[in-house]
């Protein structure tokens, strides 16, 4: 969900060892982010080739579009439907929100025609393999329902 804006020097190395030495990752192409479900599954963990760490909650606005007409011809107009689709992402956010924060994350809202999502994210140093994989565990830690 994340667009690279810069690829750090380190990011071919850093994305090989993480791809060897933590399961589970989407498949994505060597210049794409790094994407694994975390265990709360409205979330996900990127990392990114521009050196962010960003935990992700988000919506496809089709799946809520089905979801909350609920197989009625009624049809939402797109700012119902936002705002519909916000109220839901705050329900998800709110539980993780303080921890996050408190941890160095910041919140960026991204929404376009085809989602709506908050992002988590904070700066990290790619050279460092040890600390990323900490970071990673962490997340995993404090995503578990």
């Amino acid at each position: 969900m994340s667009e690279p804006n810069s690829v750090s020097p380190h990011w071919l190395a850093t994305r090989t060892a993480l791809l060897a030495e933590v399961p589970g990752w989407f498949d994505s192409q060597e210049a794409e982010s790094l994407t694994l479900s975390l265990p709360d599954e409205d979330w996900l963990l990127e990392i990114t080739p521009d050196s962010r760490l960003v935990c992700v909650a988000g919506y496809d606005l089709d799946d809520m579009k089905s979801m909350l007409s609920d197989g009625t011809p009624e049809d939402l107009g797109t700012d119902e439907l936002a705002k519909q689709v916000k109220f839901f992402l705050q329900q998800t956010t709110s539980k993780y929100r303080q921890k996050l924060v408190a941890e160095g994350f910041t919140e960026r809202m991204e929404m376009n025609d085809d989602f709506v999502a908050a992002n988590f994210e904070q700066p990290i140093d790619l050279s460092a393999i040890a600390d990323l994989r900490k970071k990673i565990h962490t997340c995993q830690s404090w995503f578990r329902p």
